[in-house]
């Protein structure tokens, strides 16, 4: 799967490119799509669909509310858990599944986020308070303390393979909370099923409009915060060469250094370093100078 493609070059410039060129290309349509729906789903809410007989103005949430919670409960965790179910099973382990669940995940808590805002601000003129500690919105609360909980997990100092397995195992845990939030209106007396809404014609067409704007807004979003991450790979990658070329220097004064690897700013192949006792025994190395600092008086 060539998903991410990698360009090393010579000389200044040189870098990565996540992406082929028509990926690119099909990134940046995608965007410029979900602004135009975006910005239609906006015009036809706020100016050119009528109020609700039974809601009123406030029914013009309903263009919004609905397809950010689609997009956080539905496509958001579908991709995280797509990523770390395919990277957990070995035939299918891929880097690329691992930074596909990373990128999720932080859409996801975006889009989770929003769910709630919009939820609260659609409730309290409906039900007559900002938050109620009902079962639908604390099991979606769970659902953004899960994610940033999972995003937390990512940013724990590990190997690439202990973070993604680790990671994996804390978004499949998470993923449990999803159909708890989905049922919950059944399972339980929410404030939800009491819900009434009368929405047809232009209405309907401009809450659809609104399903596919952020489904757009989603997709666009998750490829950035994917090419994000293949980025980050390879800077960690390139650290990981600097310090080991660092070290090599400085366990082997004046020896040259693997092609490819450049070393930090200040840093020559050559340079003297202290003595590390019981590790180096330097002064046997001909050519040696120990360095001003630490050189013995008399």
């Amino acid at each position: 799967m060539r998903s991410i493609v990698q360009e090393r070059g010579a000389g200044e410039g040189a870098g990565v490119r996540p992406w082929s060129p028509r990926a690119e290309w099909a990134v940046r349509l995608v965007g410029l799509a979900a602004v135009v729906t975006t910005g239609l789903t906006v015009w036809l809410g706020l100016w050119v669909t009528p109020p609700s007989q039974v809601m009123g103005n406030l029914v013009r949430l309903v263009y919004v509310h609905p397809p950010v919670a689609w997009v956080a409960l539905y496509l958001a965790f579908g991709a995280l858990g797509l990523g770390s179910v395919l990277w957990l099973w070995p035939r299918t382990r891929h880097p690329f599944w691992d930074r596909l669940a990373a990128a999720a995940g932080e859409v996801g808590a975006v889009f989770t986020a929003l769910t709630l805002a919009t939820g609260s601000i659609w409730g309290r003129p409906t039900w007559g308070v900002w938050w109620a500690w009902d079962a639908r919105l604390t099991s979606s609360a769970l659902l953004l303390v899960l994610l940033l909980g999972y995003l937390a997990l990512r940013r724990v100092p590990a190997d690439p393979d202990t973070r993604a397995r680790r990671s994996a195992i804390a978004a499949l845990v998470a993923l449990l909370d999803v159909p708890i939030v989905y049922f919950s209106v059944s399972w339980w007396h929410t404030l939800h099923e009491n819900t009434q809404m009368d929405i047809t014609g232009i209405m309907l067409a401009t809450m659809l409009l609104g399903f596919v704007a952020f489904t757009l807004v989603f997709a666009w979003m998750l490829a950035t915060a994917l090419r994000i991450e293949a980025l980050r790979a390879e800077l960690e990658a390139h650290e990981l060469e600097v310090a080991l070329a660092d070290r090599h220097a400085e366990a082997a004064p004046g020896a040259e250094v693997p092609s490819g690897v450049v070393l930090g700013a200040g840093e020559p192949a050559g340079r003297d370093v202290p003595v590390l006792p019981g590790v180096l025994q330097a002064q046997d190395t001909p050519g040696w100078a120990a360095p001003s600092s630490a050189r013995r008086q008399g």
